[in-house]
């Protein structure tokens, strides 16, 4: 199986299968995890850069409305 086998089999599992995934992302699970996955990325990054912590919140909350139910 060659690349574009593998990327047009991925694209009709997704066609067959995106209603499912998009209510994955928006479940309580998918809330959870990304939560903790957010907060150590924007902890980390506040670390590298501490003058920009605002400016890492801001973006933290953007990336967290779009994933999970709140």
């Amino acid at each position: 199986m060659g690349i574009e086998d593998a990327v047009n089999k991925g694209k009709g599992l997704y066609e067959q299968n995106k209603d499912k995934l998009a209510e994955a992302v928006k479940s309580e699970q998918a809330e959870d995890i990304s939560d903790k996955v957010l907060d150590g990325v924007a902890d980390f990054a506040k670390k590298i850069a501490p003058g920009a912590a605002d400016k890492i919140d801001e973006i933290r909350e953007s990336a967290d409305k779009s994933i999970g139910n709140e």
